[in-house]
């Protein structure tokens, strides 16, 4: 079992311009006493249950880039990017990025949105429909991963469409980083996990979990896909379980302070 923390809340301290400075300490606090995973929210503004909306919040995927410079052995994660805030084919190239500079320590955790408010706030479109913005999100992750595999790509789907686009340089990590789709959907998302991801991430209880992960593996079975080659945590009472993928990354190459979302995972042990 290994172990790996979630950074929900951007509170440090009186002074918000120390925001950084307290996220960096936390994050090589992570990765000097083990932890293998560092995840970071990727919101505007805070959610609730969490805190005020008014709070101090960073940009998640800034983040992301700046704690891939400053650390060197912990997984770095958004848990979880949604498909509406950012045109897939620009998300492809940020994540790119983000390896490159971590030395292929990213996973592209990515949803299909919920917070209307939140959209609304930014200027967003937001599909009132579920299965509207999972379609969404299925077709983002397949654009992605034609961004980062193809020399020159060209989709043309149903709500994205590209033309013979470029996106050099490509991710460190061989094939392409890993994947993780986040909720529980049923019908459509966990659907697309079968299909698409090398991760999930579903909450709730036990009997919840247990049973979200039984039509996981149904649809696994559907689409002639291996349940357990799909990382499996799962969000009970503040900690996050998993059972240990087969991914492999092919590379060469203070007190925790906030309000903390700790996560105990199985996670490959890295080839660098």
């Amino acid at each position: 079992m290994k172990f790996g923390i979630h950074n929900p809340s951007w509170l440090f301290g009186p002074d918000p311009a120390e925001v950084f400075e307290g996220v960096k300490a936390k994050a090589r606090w992570a990765e000097n006493h083990g932890f293998v995973w560092f995840s970071v929210m990727d919101h505007l503004i805070q959610i609730a249950g969490v805190g005020a909306a008014d709070e101090p919040f960073m940009e998640g995927w800034t983040v992301l880039s700046a704690l891939a410079a400053v650390t060197s052995r912990i997984r770095l994660a958004t848990l979880a990017t949604s498909v509406g805030y950012r045109n897939p084919t620009h998300l492809a190239k940020i994540a790119a990025g983000v390896d490159l500079i971590s030395r292929g320590r990213l996973t592209l955790g990515i949803g299909a949105g919920y917070f209307e408010t939140e959209y609304r706030q930014y200027g967003w479109d937001f599909p009132q429909r579920p299965a509207v913005r999972i379609r969404q999100m299925e077709e983002a992750v397949r654009l992605i991963l034609a961004m980062w595999t193809e020399k020159r790509t060209t989709f043309r789907g149903r709500y994205f469409q590209v033309e013979d686009a470029i996106l050099e340089p490509k991710p460190v990590q061989k094939p392409r980083p890993p994947v993780m789709i986040a909720g529980g959907g049923e019908q459509l998302t966990l659907r697309a996990v079968a299909r698409l991801a090398d991760a999930c991430n579903v909450g709730g209880d036990p009997e919840t979990v247990k049973h979200k992960l039984a039509i996981l593996r149904g649809h696994c079975d559907a689409a002639q896909r291996d349940y357990d080659a799909i990382e499996r945590p799962t969000t009970i009472a503040g900690c996050s379980l998993a059972t240990r993928p087969r991914w492999r990354r092919s590379v060469r190459g203070s007190p925790i302070g906030g309000r903390c979302g700790a996560s105990s995972a199985r996670f490959p042990r890295p080839s660098i």
